[in-house]
């Protein structure tokens, strides 16, 4: 696996590696929306991905980069669902095994996605310590390789791909969103956006009862995840040293967003465009919400992020 910040060769490289396997997902745009907005609006809809989510990408970069000892004896990570489903499926189609550290409180239905694609699964505490000492004994006793989230560099070149085909099929964009929770997207955004269009500026969309992401970017180092407040399940983790100095460097800004705006904007996707997305993956569009003089005029990239929604608790039931 890549052991430095990914270049623009490396992207590429990564891109070749996975296209085989990812789907090469469709961007969609909304006249009702852009009227609304006043903006033109460019979905990147991930939520078409294969395991429902951007992170098959990254997930498929770093197994298919593994060595044959690694993958004889499996891949392992902790995760609350969507890179858990990622990983299992990608290791699923390498005959590999899949060991997954996942809290207890995850939703329902990435519980249910991560074991369906065969990964063994241990349940663990809500809180970043008992997920890593549960990982940590899980590779002892299986000897699995670690594939962290976010937090390396071929999950990061992976993730990067999203918006490499977004560039390569839209022009002249003035902003890319993504959203932003432990970095991997986000910073894989801002190295593909840095290497094909240096001209678009990257924002970050993180929830307003998460925001160690725009405390971290305001302090110059890494702030903690303190009982992270959203319903953004999917945007709770905390940047790490990989990931925050690549957001410190190409990032233009991180733009908190209120939940309720995040609501607005998920059942609008739903009900406009007849797509289903996560509350993780509204947020872009839910900055647009809460700051639309700004982007009055702009063309605007959005990256809906996955479509893991659990059906039984819609945030407007």
């Amino acid at each position: 696996m890549l052991t430095h910040e990914p270049t623009k060769q490396d992207i590429i490289e990564a891109h070749k590696r996975i296209k085989h396997l990812i789907y090469f997902t469709p961007i969609f745009s909304s006249r009702t929306l852009n009227s609304i907005f006043e903006c033109k609006i460019f979905f990147k809809c991930e939520n078409f991905q294969r395991s429902g989510s951007f992170k098959f990408r990254g997930a498929c970069n770093a197994v298919l980069s593994l060595n044959k000892g690694e993958w004889r004896k499996g891949v392992a990570t902790h995760s609350s669902g969507n890179h858990a489903a990622a990983l299992a499926l990608a290791a699923k189609l390498k005959n590999m095994n899949a060991y997954v550290v996942m809290p207890k409180t995850a939703p329902q239905i990435k519980k249910t996605a991560a074991e369906s694609y065969g990964a063994k699964i241990t349940y663990c505490d809500a809180t970043i310590q008992s997920r890593e000492e549960t990982l940590a004994q899980v590779v002892v006793d299986t000897g699995a390789a670690f594939v962290h989230p976010y937090d390396n560099y071929s999950i990061i070149a992976g993730q990067a791909t999203c918006a490499r085909e977004i560039l390569e099929e839209i022009t002249d964009l003035d902003f890319l969103i993504a959203p932003v929770s432990g970095g991997g997207l986000i910073s894989g955004t801002s190295l593909s956006v840095k290497y094909f269009a240096p001209r678009t500026r990257i924002i970050g969309a993180e929830p307003k009862g998460a925001d160690d992401a725009y405390r971290s970017m305001k302090e110059g180092s890494i702030q903690p995840s303190e009982n992270p407040q959203t319903i953004c399940d999917g945007l709770q983790a905390q940047l790490s040293r990989r990931t925050f100095p690549i957001i410190q460097t190409n990032v233009s800004e991180i733009i908190t967003v209120d939940d309720t705006s995040t609501i607005t904007a998920m059942r609008m996707i739903w009900e406009r465009m007849k797509i289903i997305v996560e509350p993780s993956a509204a947020i872009t569009l839910g900055t647009i919400i809460e700051n639309k003089r700004r982007f009055k005029g702009k063309r605007i990239g959005l990256i809906l992020s996955g479509g893991n929604a659990d059906l039984e608790k819609l945030p407007w039931q």
